[in-house]
């Protein structure tokens, strides 16, 4: 028997149902790597960034996730190179899926129980969606715009339901706006920390302190 389509899972009907040590042999979610492209690339280097946006309270099935991101890494990797973008996937799949296993061989009707003891077995997980929440982001340079954005489109097709594409006008995956990140930065505010930024307080001694060597008090 064949994994059931991803529609018989779409809608969130019951409460969360994760991992436990009640809930065992859960198979492994098929999205394991949540970060493609240039994730180590410098916070200053992409300040493009735009997101997919689910627009339904649903659930999206592991696959689909996994599907979505080698449709957007392949994309991107054709278009602008696999040094030019950084890909993450914000849904996580903790939610299990559970199936009553029936026999569909000859004489089953003998053999199955019906609906009795019904309860089924994880085939499954899925991430619980709602409207709103961000599914992926992807930063890049700004000239790369309408590669990222096709990209995602392409990408769209694998989710069930109505997603939106939503540029934002935030730097990178920071949560600054861009006017007021090149002014932190200059100021000595902020400084990078990788593929995001730190945020300067006033501890420490002086000759570390990013504010004093920029002349602030």
């Amino acid at each position: 028997m064949g994994r059931r389509p991803a529609r018989c899972y779409r809608y969130q009907k019951n409460k969360p149902y994760i991992k436990s040590r009640y809930c065992r042999g859960v198979p492994d979610s098929k999205i394991r790597i949540f970060d493609t492209g240039a994730k180590k690339a410098p916070v200053d280097l992409f300040p493009f960034v735009a997101h997919l946006v689910c627009d339904e309270k649903q659930q999206i099935s592991s696959e689909a996730l996994e599907a979505c991101r080698i449709a957007i890494n392949k994309h991107l990797t054709k278009s602008i190179g696999k040094d030019s973008y950084h890909i993450r996937v914000r849904a996580h799949p903790f939610h299990v899926l559970r199936a009553n296993k029936m026999l569909s061989c000859a004489g089953a009707d003998r053999l199955s129980s019906g609906m009795r003891h019904s309860y089924g077995k994880p085939i499954g997980v899925a991430a619980r969606v709602d409207i709103g929440q961000i599914l992926v982001s992807i930063r890049g340079k700004d000239a790369s715009e309408s590669h990222i954005i096709e990209a995602i489109r392409r990408g769209k097709f694998k989710f069930a339901g109505r997603q939106k594409i939503l540029k934002s006008n935030k730097w990178g995956f920071t949560k600054y706006l861009r006017e007021e990140y090149v002014n932190m930065r200059k100021s000595g505010e902020l400084t990078a920390d990788g593929n995001m930024v730190k945020v300067q307080n006033r501890r420490g001694p002086l000759a570390k302190s990013s504010l004093f060597l920029n002349g602030h008090d």
